[in-house]
Protein backbone atom coordinates (compact mmCIF):
# COMPACT_ATOMS: atom_id res chain seq x y z
CA UNK A 1 0.00 0.00 0.00
CA UNK A 2 2.92 2.35 0.35
CA UNK A 3 4.73 4.25 -2.35
CA UNK A 4 6.57 7.52 -2.23
CA UNK A 5 4.56 10.47 -3.55
CA UNK A 6 4.89 14.19 -4.08
CA UNK A 7 3.56 16.05 -1.06
CA UNK A 8 2.17 19.53 -0.64
CA UNK A 9 0.72 21.12 2.47
CA UNK A 10 -1.88 23.60 3.61
CA UNK A 11 -1.12 25.64 6.71
CA UNK A 12 -4.04 25.25 9.11
CA UNK A 13 -2.86 27.62 11.83
CA UNK A 14 -5.75 28.64 14.03
CA UNK A 15 -4.41 32.11 14.74
CA UNK A 16 -5.92 33.52 11.56
CA UNK A 17 -8.69 36.06 11.66
CA UNK A 18 -11.88 35.02 9.91
CA UNK A 19 -12.99 31.63 8.67
CA UNK A 20 -12.33 31.87 4.96
CA UNK A 21 -9.50 32.62 2.60
CA UNK A 22 -7.05 31.11 0.18
CA UNK A 23 -4.04 29.33 1.58
CA UNK A 24 -1.00 28.80 -0.60
CA UNK A 25 1.23 25.74 -0.35
CA UNK A 26 4.93 26.35 -0.76
CA UNK A 27 7.92 24.23 -1.53
CA UNK A 28 11.50 25.33 -1.03
CA UNK A 29 14.27 24.43 -3.43
CA UNK A 30 17.54 25.84 -4.69
CA UNK A 31 15.65 28.57 -6.51
CA UNK A 32 13.75 29.69 -3.41
CA UNK A 33 10.21 29.10 -2.22
CA UNK A 34 7.40 28.95 -4.74
CA UNK A 35 3.67 28.24 -4.53
CA UNK A 36 2.52 24.82 -5.71
CA UNK A 37 -1.21 24.95 -4.99
CA UNK A 38 -4.06 26.62 -3.14
CA UNK A 39 -6.52 25.48 -0.50
CA UNK A 40 -9.67 27.51 0.17
CA UNK A 41 -11.31 27.23 3.58
CA UNK A 42 -14.94 27.60 2.56
CA UNK A 43 -16.95 29.95 4.79
CA UNK A 44 -20.05 28.70 6.53
CA UNK A 45 -19.56 25.01 5.69
CA UNK A 46 -21.56 22.86 8.08
CA UNK A 47 -19.87 19.98 9.86
CA UNK A 48 -20.56 16.48 8.61
CA UNK A 49 -20.11 14.47 11.80
CA UNK A 50 -20.09 10.77 11.06
CA UNK A 51 -18.45 8.22 13.31
CA UNK A 52 -17.53 4.76 12.11
CA UNK A 53 -20.24 2.99 14.07
CA UNK A 54 -23.02 5.57 13.60
CA UNK A 55 -22.58 6.75 10.03
CA UNK A 56 -25.10 6.97 7.26
CA UNK A 57 -24.57 8.04 3.67
CA UNK A 58 -26.52 10.69 1.80
CA UNK A 59 -27.49 10.12 -1.86
CA UNK A 60 -24.87 11.08 -4.43
CA UNK A 61 -25.01 14.67 -5.58
CA UNK A 62 -25.16 15.32 -9.30
CA UNK A 63 -23.06 18.47 -9.15
CA UNK A 64 -19.36 18.24 -9.96
CA UNK A 65 -16.72 20.66 -8.85
CA UNK A 66 -15.40 23.49 -10.97
CA UNK A 67 -12.78 21.27 -12.54
CA UNK A 68 -15.39 18.85 -13.84
CA UNK A 69 -14.86 16.26 -11.13
CA UNK A 70 -17.04 13.20 -10.70
CA UNK A 71 -20.07 13.25 -8.36
CA UNK A 72 -19.18 13.52 -4.70
CA UNK A 73 -20.43 11.60 -1.72
CA UNK A 74 -21.48 13.90 1.11
CA UNK A 75 -22.31 12.53 4.52
CA UNK A 76 -25.24 13.83 6.58
CA UNK A 77 -24.77 15.25 10.06
CA UNK A 78 -25.69 12.74 12.73
CA UNK A 79 -27.19 14.12 15.95
CA UNK A 80 -27.42 12.51 19.36
CA UNK A 81 -29.67 13.63 22.20
CA UNK A 82 -27.00 15.79 23.80
CA UNK A 83 -24.33 16.44 21.21
CA UNK A 84 -23.19 15.55 17.73
CA UNK A 85 -21.05 12.52 17.00
CA UNK A 86 -18.14 14.82 16.18
CA UNK A 87 -18.21 16.08 19.76
CA UNK A 88 -18.40 12.55 21.13
CA UNK A 89 -15.47 11.37 19.02
CA UNK A 90 -13.45 14.45 19.97
CA UNK A 91 -14.08 13.72 23.64
CA UNK A 92 -13.03 10.09 23.16
CA UNK A 93 -9.79 11.24 21.54
CA UNK A 94 -9.16 13.71 24.37
CA UNK A 95 -9.59 10.93 26.93
CA UNK A 96 -6.82 9.05 25.15
CA UNK A 97 -4.66 12.18 25.11
CA UNK A 98 -4.77 12.58 21.34
CA UNK A 99 -6.09 15.71 19.65
CA UNK A 100 -9.03 15.21 17.28
CA UNK A 101 -8.25 16.78 13.88
CA UNK A 102 -10.75 15.07 11.61
CA UNK A 103 -13.70 12.71 11.33
CA UNK A 104 -14.68 9.50 9.55
CA UNK A 105 -17.26 9.61 6.76
CA UNK A 106 -18.89 6.42 5.47
CA UNK A 107 -19.04 6.27 1.67
CA UNK A 108 -19.05 2.82 0.05
CA UNK A 109 -17.77 3.38 -3.49
CA UNK A 110 -16.79 0.44 -5.70
CA UNK A 111 -14.86 1.00 -8.90
CA UNK A 112 -12.38 -0.48 -11.32
CA UNK A 113 -13.80 -3.54 -13.09
CA UNK A 114 -16.95 -5.04 -14.70
CA UNK A 115 -18.10 -1.76 -16.26
CA UNK A 116 -17.59 0.17 -13.04
CA UNK A 117 -16.01 3.64 -13.20
CA UNK A 118 -12.25 3.81 -13.09
CA UNK A 119 -12.06 7.27 -11.53
CA UNK A 120 -13.83 8.88 -8.57
CA UNK A 121 -13.48 12.25 -6.87
CA UNK A 122 -13.99 12.65 -3.12
CA UNK A 123 -14.55 16.29 -2.24
CA UNK A 124 -15.42 17.80 1.15
CA UNK A 125 -15.50 21.61 0.95
CA UNK A 126 -13.20 23.23 3.49
CA UNK A 127 -11.49 19.98 4.59
CA UNK A 128 -7.81 20.32 5.48
CA UNK A 129 -7.01 16.83 4.16
CA UNK A 130 -8.78 13.82 2.63
CA UNK A 131 -7.64 10.28 3.42
CA UNK A 132 -9.18 7.20 1.79
CA UNK A 133 -9.67 3.80 3.41
CA UNK A 134 -10.07 0.57 1.41
CA UNK A 135 -11.78 -2.64 2.49
CA UNK A 136 -11.39 -4.24 -0.94
CA UNK A 137 -8.41 -4.05 -3.31
CA UNK A 138 -8.87 -6.94 -5.73
CA UNK A 139 -6.72 -6.02 -8.73
CA UNK A 140 -4.97 -8.01 -11.40
CA UNK A 141 -1.17 -8.03 -11.34
CA UNK A 142 0.15 -5.08 -13.31
CA UNK A 143 -2.74 -2.80 -12.35
CA UNK A 144 -2.31 0.04 -9.87
CA UNK A 145 -4.13 2.89 -8.11
CA UNK A 146 -3.26 6.53 -7.73
CA UNK A 147 -4.64 8.86 -5.05
CA UNK A 148 -3.95 12.48 -5.95
CA UNK A 149 -5.05 16.04 -5.50
CA UNK A 150 -6.90 17.52 -8.51
CA UNK A 151 -3.86 19.01 -10.23
CA UNK A 152 -1.61 16.03 -9.56
CA UNK A 153 1.02 17.91 -7.54
CA UNK A 154 0.51 15.44 -4.69
CA UNK A 155 0.14 11.85 -5.81
CA UNK A 156 0.61 8.37 -4.33
CA UNK A 157 0.76 5.10 -6.24
CA UNK A 158 -0.33 1.69 -4.93
CA UNK A 159 0.50 -1.39 -7.01
CA UNK A 160 -1.51 -4.61 -7.17
CA UNK A 161 0.02 -7.64 -5.44
CA UNK A 162 2.04 -9.95 -7.63
CA UNK A 163 -0.65 -12.60 -7.16
CA UNK A 164 -4.39 -12.00 -7.39
CA UNK A 165 -5.81 -11.32 -3.92
CA UNK A 166 -9.58 -11.11 -3.35
CA UNK A 167 -9.85 -11.26 0.44
CA UNK A 168 -11.05 -8.19 2.40
CA UNK A 169 -8.35 -5.69 3.33
CA UNK A 170 -7.93 -2.91 5.89
CA UNK A 171 -5.76 -0.31 4.17
CA UNK A 172 -5.37 3.44 4.52
CA UNK A 173 -3.95 5.55 1.70
CA UNK A 174 -1.67 8.45 2.54
CA UNK A 175 -3.67 11.63 3.12
CA UNK A 176 -4.00 14.22 0.38
CA UNK A 177 -3.74 17.81 1.56
CA UNK A 178 -6.75 19.98 0.79
CA UNK A 179 -10.43 19.18 0.37
CA UNK A 180 -10.33 16.89 -2.70
CA UNK A 181 -8.83 13.47 -3.43
CA UNK A 182 -9.00 11.83 -6.85
CA UNK A 183 -8.84 8.04 -6.95
CA UNK A 184 -8.03 6.40 -10.28
CA UNK A 185 -7.60 2.78 -11.27
CA UNK A 186 -4.92 2.22 -13.92
CA UNK A 187 -5.32 -1.07 -15.75
CA UNK A 188 -2.84 -2.91 -17.91
CA UNK A 189 -3.35 -3.87 -21.54
CA UNK A 190 -6.38 -6.13 -22.13
CA UNK A 191 -6.62 -6.94 -25.88
CA UNK A 192 -9.21 -9.70 -25.33
CA UNK A 193 -11.42 -7.70 -23.00
CA UNK A 194 -11.21 -10.34 -20.28
CA UNK A 195 -10.96 -7.80 -17.47
CA UNK A 196 -14.46 -6.49 -18.06
CA UNK A 197 -15.82 -9.96 -17.25
CA UNK A 198 -14.14 -10.18 -13.85
CA UNK A 199 -17.03 -9.06 -11.68
CA UNK A 200 -15.44 -10.29 -8.46
CA UNK A 201 -12.64 -7.76 -8.82
CA UNK A 202 -12.77 -4.15 -7.74
CA UNK A 203 -11.57 -1.46 -5.37
CA UNK A 204 -13.93 -0.33 -2.62
CA UNK A 205 -13.55 2.83 -0.55
CA UNK A 206 -15.65 2.18 2.53
CA UNK A 207 -14.75 5.33 4.49
CA UNK A 208 -12.92 8.62 4.25
CA UNK A 209 -11.11 10.59 6.94
CA UNK A 210 -11.93 14.27 6.41
CA UNK A 211 -9.66 16.79 8.13
CA UNK A 212 -11.37 19.60 10.01
CA UNK A 213 -11.34 23.09 8.55
CA UNK A 214 -9.84 25.88 10.64
CA UNK A 215 -13.32 26.96 11.74
CA UNK A 216 -14.23 23.45 12.87
CA UNK A 217 -10.91 22.92 14.63
CA UNK A 218 -11.56 25.96 16.82
CA UNK A 219 -14.62 24.21 18.23
CA UNK A 220 -12.89 20.93 19.10
CA UNK A 221 -11.87 20.43 22.76
CA UNK A 222 -8.12 20.66 23.27
CA UNK A 223 -7.81 18.73 26.50
CA UNK A 224 -4.58 16.96 27.27
CA UNK A 225 -3.98 14.15 29.70
CA UNK A 226 -3.32 15.43 33.22
CA UNK A 227 -1.20 13.94 35.96
CA UNK A 228 -2.97 11.54 38.34
CA UNK A 229 -4.81 13.42 41.07
CA UNK A 230 -5.36 16.59 39.07
CA UNK A 231 -8.87 17.70 38.21
CA UNK A 232 -8.41 18.16 34.47
CA UNK A 233 -9.92 21.64 34.69
CA UNK A 234 -6.57 23.40 34.62
CA UNK A 235 -5.46 25.26 31.51
CA UNK A 236 -2.39 24.05 29.61
CA UNK A 237 -1.75 27.47 28.09
CA UNK A 238 -0.37 28.99 31.28
CA UNK A 239 -1.37 32.66 31.20
CA UNK A 240 -1.24 34.24 27.75
CA UNK A 241 -0.10 32.00 24.90
CA UNK A 242 3.55 32.78 24.14
CA UNK A 243 4.07 30.15 21.44
CA UNK A 244 4.96 31.35 17.96
CA UNK A 245 5.49 29.81 14.55
CA UNK A 246 8.87 28.08 14.45
CA UNK A 247 9.98 30.25 11.52
CA UNK A 248 9.64 33.36 13.72
CA UNK A 249 12.90 32.28 15.38
CA UNK A 250 14.93 31.62 12.25
CA UNK A 251 17.04 34.72 12.98
CA UNK A 252 16.50 35.46 16.68
CA UNK A 253 17.00 31.85 17.86
CA UNK A 254 18.46 29.83 14.97
CA UNK A 255 19.40 26.90 17.21
CA UNK A 256 15.80 26.40 18.38
CA UNK A 257 14.55 26.82 14.81
CA UNK A 258 17.00 24.20 13.52
CA UNK A 259 16.12 21.78 16.32
CA UNK A 260 12.42 22.17 15.49
CA UNK A 261 13.02 20.60 12.07
CA UNK A 262 13.48 17.21 13.78
CA UNK A 263 9.92 17.39 15.15
CA UNK A 264 7.08 15.70 13.24
CA UNK A 265 3.29 15.74 13.22
CA UNK A 266 1.61 12.34 13.65
CA UNK A 267 -1.74 11.59 11.98
CA UNK A 268 -3.11 8.54 13.83
CA UNK A 269 -6.13 6.48 12.79
CA UNK A 270 -6.83 9.04 10.08
CA UNK A 271 -8.31 11.60 12.48
CA UNK A 272 -6.12 12.05 15.57
CA UNK A 273 -2.93 13.93 16.30
CA UNK A 274 0.22 13.67 18.41
CA UNK A 275 3.76 15.01 18.08
CA UNK A 276 6.96 12.97 17.61
CA UNK A 277 10.64 13.59 16.92
CA UNK A 278 13.79 11.95 15.64
CA UNK A 279 15.99 10.69 18.47
CA UNK A 280 19.59 10.05 17.47
CA UNK A 281 21.13 9.55 14.05
CA UNK A 282 19.54 6.17 13.34
CA UNK A 283 16.00 5.47 12.19
CA UNK A 284 14.38 6.15 15.55
CA UNK A 285 11.34 8.24 16.51
CA UNK A 286 9.98 8.94 19.99
CA UNK A 287 6.43 9.77 21.05
CA UNK A 288 4.09 8.89 23.93
CA UNK A 289 2.78 5.44 24.72
CA UNK A 290 -0.71 6.96 24.90
CA UNK A 291 -0.36 8.03 21.25
CA UNK A 292 0.16 4.43 20.11
CA UNK A 293 1.91 1.37 21.51
CA UNK A 294 2.15 -1.30 18.80
CA UNK A 295 3.53 -1.80 15.30
CA UNK A 296 0.12 -2.29 13.73
CA UNK A 297 -0.89 1.21 14.85
CA UNK A 298 2.49 2.64 13.84
CA UNK A 299 2.14 1.13 10.38
CA UNK A 300 -1.04 3.13 9.72
CA UNK A 301 0.31 6.38 11.25
CA UNK A 302 1.48 9.20 8.99
CA UNK A 303 4.61 11.07 10.08
CA UNK A 304 4.81 14.63 8.66
CA UNK A 305 8.17 16.41 8.67
CA UNK A 306 8.66 20.07 7.71
CA UNK A 307 5.02 20.96 8.40
CA UNK A 308 6.01 24.54 9.17
CA UNK A 309 4.78 27.99 8.22
CA UNK A 310 6.90 29.74 5.62
CA UNK A 311 6.53 33.21 7.16
CA UNK A 312 6.17 34.39 10.75
CA UNK A 313 2.48 34.87 11.52
CA UNK A 314 1.46 33.83 8.02
CA UNK A 315 -0.34 30.76 6.84
CA UNK A 316 1.66 29.54 3.88
CA UNK A 317 3.62 26.36 4.58
CA UNK A 318 6.68 24.68 3.24
CA UNK A 319 6.13 21.36 1.52
CA UNK A 320 5.88 18.70 4.25
CA UNK A 321 7.44 15.30 3.74
CA UNK A 322 5.07 12.47 4.71
CA UNK A 323 6.29 8.97 5.56
CA UNK A 324 4.63 6.01 7.24
CA UNK A 325 5.45 4.75 10.69
CA UNK A 326 6.82 1.21 10.75
CA UNK A 327 7.91 -0.85 13.78
CA UNK A 328 7.55 -0.20 17.50
CA UNK A 329 10.87 -1.08 19.14
CA UNK A 330 10.00 -0.28 22.76
CA UNK A 331 7.02 1.09 24.67
CA UNK A 332 6.13 1.67 28.33
CA UNK A 333 2.95 2.97 29.91
CA UNK A 334 4.39 4.17 33.25
CA UNK A 335 7.04 6.25 31.50
CA UNK A 336 4.68 6.98 28.61
CA UNK A 337 7.07 6.44 25.71
CA UNK A 338 7.00 4.63 22.39
CA UNK A 339 10.16 4.24 20.31
CA UNK A 340 9.49 3.38 16.67
CA UNK A 341 10.91 3.48 13.15
CA UNK A 342 9.59 4.92 9.89
CA UNK A 343 9.52 3.67 6.32
CA UNK A 344 11.52 5.57 3.71
CA UNK A 345 13.90 6.86 6.38
CA UNK A 346 16.16 8.40 3.74
CA UNK A 347 13.47 10.98 2.94
CA UNK A 348 13.58 12.46 6.46
CA UNK A 349 17.25 12.21 7.43
CA UNK A 350 17.87 15.75 6.18
CA UNK A 351 15.70 17.20 8.96
CA UNK A 352 18.24 16.32 11.63
CA UNK A 353 17.76 14.74 15.04
CA UNK A 354 17.70 15.48 18.76
CA UNK A 355 19.57 13.86 21.65
CA UNK A 356 18.61 13.11 25.24
CA UNK A 357 20.27 14.98 28.09
CA UNK A 358 21.54 12.23 30.39
CA UNK A 359 21.91 14.53 33.41
CA UNK A 360 18.93 14.98 35.71
CA UNK A 361 17.46 18.47 35.13
CA UNK A 362 17.59 21.05 37.90
CA UNK A 363 15.03 23.58 39.03
CA UNK A 364 15.11 26.83 37.06
CA UNK A 365 16.62 25.36 33.87
CA UNK A 366 15.24 27.41 30.97
CA UNK A 367 13.38 25.38 28.36
CA UNK A 368 11.81 25.51 24.91
CA UNK A 369 9.24 23.18 23.36
CA UNK A 370 8.79 22.70 19.57
CA UNK A 371 5.39 21.10 19.04
CA UNK A 372 2.24 20.71 16.92
CA UNK A 373 -0.46 22.15 19.22
CA UNK A 374 -4.05 21.63 18.03
CA UNK A 375 -2.79 20.44 14.65
CA UNK A 376 -0.93 23.65 13.83
CA UNK A 377 2.29 23.77 11.84
CA UNK A 378 5.29 23.67 14.19
CA UNK A 379 5.21 26.24 16.99
CA UNK A 380 7.79 26.85 19.72
CA UNK A 381 7.11 27.74 23.36
CA UNK A 382 9.87 29.48 25.30
CA UNK A 383 12.26 30.37 22.48
CA UNK A 384 15.21 32.68 23.14
CA UNK A 385 14.35 36.37 23.33
CA UNK A 386 10.71 35.87 24.37
CA UNK A 387 9.35 36.94 27.70
CA UNK A 388 8.81 33.33 28.62
CA UNK A 389 10.34 33.08 32.07
CA UNK A 390 7.68 30.57 33.04
CA UNK A 391 9.10 28.10 30.51
CA UNK A 392 11.60 26.64 32.94
CA UNK A 393 11.90 23.58 35.16
CA UNK A 394 9.57 24.07 38.11
CA UNK A 395 9.88 20.68 39.83
CA UNK A 396 12.56 18.23 38.64
CA UNK A 397 10.95 15.40 40.64
CA UNK A 398 7.28 15.74 39.69
CA UNK A 399 5.15 12.61 39.97
CA UNK A 400 3.51 11.44 36.77
CA UNK A 401 2.42 7.84 36.30
CA UNK A 402 5.42 6.84 38.45
CA UNK A 403 6.95 8.46 41.53
CA UNK A 404 9.34 11.33 40.61
CA UNK A 405 9.17 10.31 36.95
CA UNK A 406 8.51 13.76 35.51
CA UNK A 407 9.79 17.30 35.15
CA UNK A 408 7.13 20.00 35.55
CA UNK A 409 7.06 23.41 33.84
CA UNK A 410 4.67 26.14 32.73
CA UNK A 411 5.62 26.17 29.04
CA UNK A 412 2.48 26.56 26.92
CA UNK A 413 1.13 23.38 25.32
CA UNK A 414 -2.22 22.25 23.87
CA UNK A 415 -3.95 19.15 22.60
CA UNK A 416 -1.71 17.59 19.96
CA UNK A 417 1.48 18.51 21.86
CA UNK A 418 1.70 15.02 23.40
CA UNK A 419 5.06 13.50 22.51
CA UNK A 420 6.88 16.81 22.04
CA UNK A 421 10.52 17.21 23.09
CA UNK A 422 11.25 19.61 25.96
CA UNK A 423 14.75 21.02 25.44
CA UNK A 424 17.19 22.81 27.70
CA UNK A 425 18.29 26.21 26.42
CA UNK A 426 21.68 25.58 27.99
CA UNK A 427 22.48 22.24 26.36
CA UNK A 428 19.93 22.15 23.49
CA UNK A 429 19.31 18.54 24.45
CA UNK A 430 15.99 16.98 25.38
CA UNK A 431 15.34 16.98 29.14
CA UNK A 432 11.76 15.65 29.03
CA UNK A 433 9.17 13.95 26.81
CA UNK A 434 6.01 16.06 27.16
CA UNK A 435 2.84 14.16 28.04
CA UNK A 436 0.69 16.00 30.63
CA UNK A 437 -1.13 19.33 30.56
CA UNK A 438 -2.67 21.04 33.56
CA UNK A 439 -0.36 23.91 34.57
CA UNK A 440 2.05 22.79 35.65
CA UNK A 441 2.51 20.76 32.51
CA UNK A 442 5.00 17.93 32.64
CA UNK A 443 7.13 15.49 30.70
CA UNK A 444 8.94 12.25 31.50
CA UNK A 445 12.55 12.86 32.58
CA UNK A 446 15.06 12.28 29.79
CA UNK A 447 17.66 10.76 32.12
CA UNK A 448 15.17 8.01 32.98
CA UNK A 449 14.31 7.53 29.30
CA UNK A 450 17.99 7.20 28.43
CA UNK A 451 18.51 4.52 31.06
CA UNK A 452 15.65 2.51 29.58
CA UNK A 453 16.27 3.11 25.86
CA UNK A 454 20.01 3.43 25.36
CA UNK A 455 20.31 -0.16 24.15
CA UNK A 456 17.79 0.50 21.39
CA UNK A 457 19.04 3.90 20.18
Amino acid sequence: MRRKGIVVGACAALVLAGSAGAVAWWQSDAGGAKPVGTWKDAPGVARTPVALSKARVAPEQNAADAAGAAPVKVAEPVKTKQRTVIEESAQAAAEKGRQKVGELVQVGKLLGYANRPEKETFRYPGASYVKLHFDRMAMLPGDYLTVSNPDGTESYRYDAPKLLETRPVDKWAMSVTGDTAVLEVHRGADPLGARSLLGNLGINVDQVARGFSRTEQRGVPEEQLTAPGRTGREESVCGSDTTKDAVCYRTSDPVAYTRSKAVARLLIDGTELCTSWRIGAKNRMLTNNHCFDNSEAAYDTEVWFNYQCATCGGYDTFKPTKVWGDKVLATNRDYDYTLFTVENFGAVQKFGYLELDTARPVKGTQLYVPQHPAGDPTRIAGALGDRAGNCAVDDPGYTGYAQNSDVSYYCDTEGGSSGSPVLSRKTNRVVALHHFGGCPNSGVRADLLYAKLRGAL
